[in-house]
């Protein structure tokens, strides 16, 4: 006689990958936390228009009117008119493009060489975590755009070289959170069992540690970008960031200063396009910040 096999339910976090299964917990958590979803929505929200500028743009963002300047916010011209006659809403969704830029590569370049710089010098220790501190130390001395400043000033204006200087002013506290994290466990037994095995130190940092040090760097990197935002659009202000004829945010407060008294538009939407992704990164760094926490992720 056939046996029939009793009736199992699946667990669908077997079936899936891991780090599928705790991004989906992580997304849960964000969803439930209504600052923490009012972030996710105008992240969302930003990528969106950096990715349709052209179809969701009314006017050409640099096209002249000179008929037409100072036009206040109307059906024609959601946003207004700037002193030159251009559409402001067409160029703050343009303006999205070179925020969205300014964020992936300094997060592409801070990410790397904070990690590296930190695992390095809390894995070896001695005179190689001394070296490496005492580097970083010099760059955490300077306020970050005093020093963006200086090294605008030095390499010339311009959108790629404001990026190349807040890249390197925003490294340094990413290297000090991974030296921490990495003097933490440098001595745990399973980085122990992976020497007595033999792995060498570049594989040990590359595969035991980085991987340990990923979620406090990245809730780090996320709560950064408001001040990477604020630093670019101070450089685009000071003229030392994207120059004319670019949208970019900062940039737009700076030519419409002189007209703020009588046309307030001119720098209302800019500054609050500044202020909400900015907040939008803070709030989601929270966020992150208690997704990440064991206690946290215990409960859930």
């Amino acid at each position: 006689m056939s046996m029939t096999p009793p009736l199992t339910i699946p667990d669908k976090s077997r079936k899936m990958p891991q780090g599928i299964y705790m991004l989906g917990n992580i997304l849960r958590f964000l969803a439930r936390t209504p600052t923490s979803l009012f972030g996710i929505v105008v992240l969302v929200l930003l990528l969106l228009m950096a990715t349709f500028a052209p179809l969701l743009a009314t006017h050409d963002p640099y096209v002249q009117n000179l008929n037409n300047v100072l036009q206040p916010p109307s059906m024609a011209h959601f946003f207004g008119t700037d002193e030159l006659g251009r559409d402001i809403y067409s160029r703050l969704v343009h303006g999205s493009r070179i925020t969205l830029t300014i964020i992936t590569l300094v997060t592409l370049v801070v990410g790397p060489i904070g990690l590296l710089f930190g695992t390095v010098a809390g894995y070896f220790g001695g005179k190689i975590d001394m070296v490496l501190m005492r580097i970083t130390d010099i760059f955490l001395s300077f306020p970050s755009l005093i020093l963006s400043l200086a090294f605008v000033a030095a390499l010339g204006p311009s959108l790629n070289n404001a990026i190349i200087a807040i890249a390197l002013t925003a490294w340094p506290p990413i290297a000090r959170l991974a030296r921490a994290e990495t003097l933490t466990f440098r001595n745990a037994d399973y980085i122990s069992a992976a020497r007595l095995q033999g792995a060498s130190s570049a594989r040990i940092i590359w595969h035991s540690i980085v991987p340990m040090c990923l979620p406090s760097v990245i809730i780090r990197l996320t709560l950064n970008m408001a001040t990477v935002i604020l630093t670019a659009a101070g450089l685009g202000f000071l003229g030392l960031g994207a120059q004319p004829p670019l949208p970019e945010w900062g940039a737009m407060i700076a030519t419409g200063r002189r007209y703020m008294i009588d046309h307030w538009w001119l720098v209302t939407f800019p500054g609050i396009a500044i202020l909400a992704v900015s907040l939008a990164f803070n709030l989601l760094g929270d966020g992150l910040r208690d997704a990440l926490d064991p206690k946290q992720m215990n409960r859930r």
